[in-house]
């Protein structure tokens, strides 16, 4: 199968009949999914249909109520799972920053390394800067966290988790505390490793960008999923259609609801065209009937009490 530019591999990531409850409460049914090697697959969806806990699953971080998860062969499920080595093959990326703010950015990166992958500090440090360098922050080594933007912020997230050199990158709505200014930087990053070939699942509300990027996109609703491999089609063809009320919600972010314009008489008088703003009063009106004690526009002596 042919992704966004490159060839996609066997399945390093499956899901089947994957269940998740809390209490009485079911938030994953039935879910069933393959990623292949190189895929990149978003998944899309209302909130509180599941997206989350189901990449939390997928790293272990929720455990399952049944159904079974293989990763690169390793079966999350499993009661005797070693999570330390599944994470370093699965690096993941939350909506909220977590950097220590007593370190610099370098050390940020450098930690996990050392302490987790047991590599020499001056490989560590290099492999550091490399991955700095790489998400446009080769000036910011030694800026702490608070020295650093959402996007800035994010971003050393992100190298943080390639420096542990994962099989495979989850991205929690990581833009979803961002500006569109900050998100934008934040979205070409994951972009690059997308085209780079890194397989990449991504939880977003970013519509346009999951058409962009996307081989396959799972849209997840009351717990279940359906997918389409054909990202650009799919999602046109779900804006032309009558949405759900979830659907609807989802798409607030990428289609704003307009209301009806007002209407607006352009008069030209003594004052020039232009002295006229809508419904005709005139620019200032207000403020002169204000200046000579009389009622402000729109209401008449004695109305309204």
């Amino acid at each position: 199968m042919m992704g966004a530019g490159h060839l996609l591999g066997a399945p390093i990531v499956r899901l089947r009949g994957v269940e998740k409850r809390f209490g009485p409460y079911p938030v994953l049914q039935g879910v069933s999914l393959d990623v292949a090697h190189g895929e990149t697959a978003c998944i899309i969806g209302p909130s509180g249909s599941g997206k989350s806990t189901l990449v939390r699953c997928i790293n272990a971080l929720v455990p399952l109520s049944a159904g079974s998860i293989m990763v690169d062969g390793r079966e999350v499920n499993d009661p005797h799972l070693d999570k330390l080595a599944l994470r370093r093959d699965v690096g993941m990326v939350f909506q909220q920053y977590n950097l220590f703010p007593h370190r610099t950015a370098l050390q940020n990166v450098v930690m996990a390394q050392v302490h987790v992958l047991r590599r020499p500090r001056a490989e560590a440090e290099a492999r550091a800067r490399a991955l700095l360098a790489k998400v446009r922050l080769a000036d910011k080594l030694a800026s702490y966290p608070g020295e650093l933007s959402g996007g800035q912020q994010q971003r050393v997230a992100i190298a943080r988790s390639l420096a542990m050199d994962p099989k495979v990158m989850l991205f929690d709505e990581v833009t979803a505390a961002l500006d569109p200014e900050t998100k934008k930087e934040v979205l070409v990053t994951i972009q690059e490793l997308a085209a780079e070939g890194m397989t990449c699942i991504l939880v977003t509300h970013e519509m346009g960008f999951a058409r962009r990027v996307a081989d396959t996109v799972y849209f997840t609703e009351g717990g279940a999923s359906s997918s389409t491999a054909r990202p650009r089609r799919s999602l046109a063809s779900r804006r032309k259609r009558a949405p759900a009320p979830s659907w609807s919600r989802c798409c607030d972010a990428v289609r704003p609801r307009r209301g009806p314009r007002p209407r607006q008489h352009h008069r030209q008088g003594a004052d020039g065209p232009g002295a006229y703003g809508p419904a005709g009063g005139r620019r200032g009106a207000g403020r002169d009937r204000s200046r000579a004690g009389g009622p402000p526009p729109g209401r008449r002596r004695g109305a309204g009490g």
